[in-house]
């Protein structure tokens, strides 16, 4: 059996944490930015950052597992 939950997280987090999808952290012309479609530079350093620190935490400290038979 393999181990899904890698996949599912990875995925998941990499849909939501898309830059401009539904926030940018650092928007354009303010702080965060909700759903403007547009991105930088600084946006992908920045968001790109949170998916390692949030893949970290759920893969490594919260040890998610989905094994499909």
């Amino acid at each position: 059996m393999a181990d899904w939950g890698p996949v599912f997280v990875s995925i998941v987090l990499f849909v939501l944490l898309t830059p401009g999808l539904l926030f940018q952290l650092p928007g354009r012309s303010r702080c965060v930015e909700f759903g403007n479609f547009q991105t930088s530079g600084a946006a992908i350093v920045i968001h790109s950052l949170l998916h390692f620190a949030l893949i970290c935490v759920f893969l490594l400290a919260v040890k998610i597992h989905l094994y499909l038979g």
